[in-house]
């Protein structure tokens, strides 16, 4: 069947799911296969579930009119994708990013909504599954889309934007994170610079942080930039904290002006700011963009300020790099708070740096004071410390159950595949 087919199909039912579990009647399927698994096998359930139609690529499982065979699932989910998305003459912002991508999508889509019908990736659906099914669910009369986009390897980024063909686009940053796939620091710059590549050659915009050098080096020769950051800036701020929490003074166009929030950490400051950027770009007034930044609260254990019993927990443990781990560390031991623990998670896809950056991690550690410092996982067994370390999450709830702190100051951090929430959990 020809995409132009398809997409007829696709108009007449608007919504298409990867996943039985979550299928809804009317929706089409794509039968996606994965490594260990045959995702053709799901066509009959699908169809049970009351799918409009399936997506196949293995004649065998042509089990019914509603069958659609073509050559690769996931392929002709993409291109489904990109034809959606030529057909969209609407501003596409792309965001990507080492760190905090997913909150500065977040609070973008916060600004943008004041004033416009905007569509964003949900979660952190921003792979080669995630961002297709992004494009697919924007709808006639949205006004702009934000497409969040990850990477771990190169050519990755270059992938997404061929499908979603953006107009804008934003880097948060360039820092240690999937050293394993990109090999080192220039790997990541130059995989993340595929935004900036691709905006380049189709005189798009960009935004961009002021505040760190060697992005202004990664976006020459791109004409139209809106910059922002601390100093030399088109929109200026300060960090100012309060307890935990980032607030931010603004400098210009608009000083005077500052904006509460209830986000942890002045590394969120760039976060702000990119919101604020995007949207005074965009024609949101400055109260909006303030009412809507005070308005966000993070969420999924993204930098949360939770308070259990008498124990008051900073929940950072969706994801961790050397980058993000750092400067998690470094706020929270400077901020003004009584009995202070880290319970940190071992760093994920650090490849051959995996030891010497677990021992880097450790001896930022070891130049504050703390009441206790828990290590997960087997990325710091070998590590010589006198810390606490246990192989995995489950041991360490355990320990704290049994030995449960009071009134204390909690930092939890780590890699998702760390399950850093079952000791968070340990503490009710």
């Amino acid at each position: 069947m020809e995409i132009t087919q398809l997409y007829d199909l696709y108009l007449q039912h608007p919504a298409v799911q990867t996943d039985t579990r979550k299928l809804r009647p009317g929706e089409i399927f794509f039968a996606l296969s994965g490594p260990n698994f045959n995702g053709n096998t799901f066509a009959q359930k699908a169809l049970d579930e009351g799918a409009a139609f399936v997506v196949i690529d293995d004649a065998n499982y042509t089990i019914s009119s509603k069958c659609i065979l073509v050559d690769d699932v996931l392929a002709t989910l993409q291109q489904l994708a990109l034809h959606h998305r030529k057909q969209l003459n609407i501003p596409f912002l792309a965001i990507t990013g080492s760190n905090g991508k997913t909150t500065t999508k977040e609070l973008i889509a916060a600004v943008l909504q004041k004033k416009y019908v905007t569509c964003a990736t949900q979660g952190n659906l921003n792979n080669h599954i995630g961002v297709p099914l992004t494009l697919l669910r924007i709808k006639p009369g949205t006004e702009i889309a934000i497409i969040e986009m990850g990477a771990n390897h190169l050519r990755e980024i270059a992938s997404y934007c061929s499908i979603a063909l953006p107009t804008h686009g934003l880097i948060t940053n360039c820092g240690k994170a999937h050293i394993e796939g990109f090999g080192g620091i220039e790997g990541v710059r130059k995989g993340k610079g595929e935004l900036y590549d691709f905006l380049r050659g189709t005189d798009g915009i960009i935004f961009r942080n002021t505040d760190l050098d060697y992005l202004e080096q990664m976006a020459l020769g791109i004409a139209q930039q809106i910059t922002y950051g601390e100093q030399e800036a088109d929109y200026c701020g300060k960090p100012l904290m309060q307890d935990v929490f980032l607030n931010v003074a603004l400098m210009s166009p608009h000083t005077g002006s500052t904006i509460l929030t209830r986000l942890v950490g002045v590394y969120n400051f760039p976060n702000v700011m990119a919101s604020v950027a995007v949207g005074m770009h965009f024609g949101v007034s400055p109260d909006e963009i303030r009412d809507a930044i005070a308005g966000y609260n993070p969420d999924n254990s993204r930098s949360q300020w939770l308070q259990q019993g008498s124990n008051r927990i900073i929940m950072d443990a969706y994801n961790a790099n050397p980058s993000s781990m750092q400067a998690a560390i470094i706020n929270f031991a400077a901020a003004d708070l009584q009995n202070k623990m880290l319970w940190l998670g071992g760093m994920k896809e650090m490849g051959p740096e995996e030891l010497n950056e677990h021992k880097a991690l450790v001896s930022l550690i070891s130049d504050s004071d703390w009441n206790e410092v828990i290590l997960v996982g087997k990325e710091f067994k070998d590590v010589n410390t006198n810390y606490r370390w246990f192989e995995n999450s489950a041991a360490a709830a355990t320990y704290i159950r049994a030995h449960l702190p009071v009134n204390a100051s909690i930092l939890i951090k780590g890699s998702r595949g760390s399950k850093m929430e079952v000791m968070k959990d340990a503490l009710t």
